[in-house]
């Protein structure tokens, strides 16, 4: 099999394949995803807070 039929992906997809990666590939897909999961939980928060604000400016 030639080069580009292993060629191994750059971002992570929910669903891929994992039998051809590495322990050392599959550790660094664990945090680049638990990077990703505090990313989304900050949004989240934010959102919140965004939210509370809007809400106390509207209550009387």
């Amino acid at each position: 099999m030639d080069e580009e039929t292993f060629k191994k992906p750059t971002a992570h997809e929910v669903g891929m394949m994992l039998d051809t990666m590495s322990v050392e590939e599959l550790e660094q897909r664990i945090g680049l995803l638990e990077g990703e999961i505090k990313r989304l939980r900050a949004a989240i928060d934010a959102r919140g807070q965004t939210r509370k604000a809007a809400e106390s400016i509207f209550k009387f």
